[in-house]
């Protein structure tokens, strides 16, 4: 049978999936000196003092501490600290390599990033080039490059719409007109049969779960060098939980790295999707 050129969509949270914690924490907070406990503590008071979302809350007290630190709040600052992102195992690698496996396949492979950190941090660090789509949080920037208002912010629950951006091959965060718009199921360019969404824990169950629900797959990651805690499960229990309640398909570890468990998992998706296109492509001759 001759092999057909697919196109499958992998769609990635980015904090505690692609990296440990988030990503404030790697360089932006410590350049702060301040503790990032107290820094995430005081955003959440934020958000509950002003009925506030709590992305809104952290982009504003970014701001507000980083002018009371005499810190540029810049665009070329954010990227830069994007630069001092520390990826789990294998993530360097993971996108060359998942892309040769696909095309082996007949596929080709979108990457896209939907996160509630900020874009242009990510759009900073060295995986960037990968993704057809960075949809994160992000600020506006003066003439002066200096940022000064939330221009998007993505929350748990918003997720979801840009699943639906993904499928029906909408490129942008601002197109309001076209995701309600009725686009028949055969005519978007992903179905949600060929989409892979990689999150790392409750955060992402809206996501996970309508993922599923429209027929594409759920995988909650975790974070394998952290342990329980007296007041809070371990990040693995909680994707075991994921599982149990059927909002999630598969879990592993945060491990990228070739012949991994999670390499495994997506390359196997990969033929099964393949496979399944092809016994649908046959029932219509």
């Amino acid at each position: 049978m001759k092999k057909r050129t697919l196109k499958i969509a992998i769609a990635y949270d980015f904090d505690g999936t692609l990296v440990p914690g988030n990503m404030q924490e790697h360089s932006f907070i410590p350049q702060l000196g301040i503790d990032k406990g107290e820094f995430w503590k005081e955003a959440d008071e934020r958000a509950k003092q002003n009925d506030m979302d709590q992305i809104l809350a952290y982009m504003q007290l970014m701001l507000k501490k980083a002018r009371e630190k005499e810190i540029p709040v810049t665009r070329k600052a954010f990227l830069h600290h994007g630069k001092g992102i520390v990826f789990f195992e294998g993530v360097d690698t993971f996108f060359e390599r998942v892309n040769e496996f696909a095309k082996g396949q007949g596929v080709i492979i979108e990457h896209h990033v939907i996160s509630s950190g900020l874009r242009d941090i990510i759009e900073g660090t060295g995986i960037a080039k990968y993704f057809k789509n960075i949809f994160a949080s992000g600020f506006v920037f003066n003439t002066n490059d200096v940022a000064e208002w939330p221009a998007l912010a993505i929350n748990y629950t918003n997720k979801t719409q840009y699943l639906f951006r993904i499928n029906k091959g909408i490129n942008n965060s601002y197109d309001n007109s076209t995701i309600n718009k009725y686009v028949d199921m055969h005519e978007r360019p992903i179905p949600f049969s060929r989409m892979i969404y990689l999150g790392d824990g409750e955060t992402d169950v809206p996501a996970m779960k309508m993922i599923k629900y429209q027929g594409g797959t759920a995988i909650a990651v975790y974070d394998p060098k952290k342990r329980k805690r007296k007041d809070k499960p371990s990040p693995k229990q909680i994707c075991e939980k994921l599982i149990e309640q059927n909002r999630a398909d598969f879990i592993s570890a945060a491990d990228y790295s070739k012949g991994s468990k999670l390499e495994q998992i997506i390359q196997a998706l990969i033929v099964r999707i393949v496979a399944e296109e092809n016994v649908n492509h046959l029932k219509q001759q």
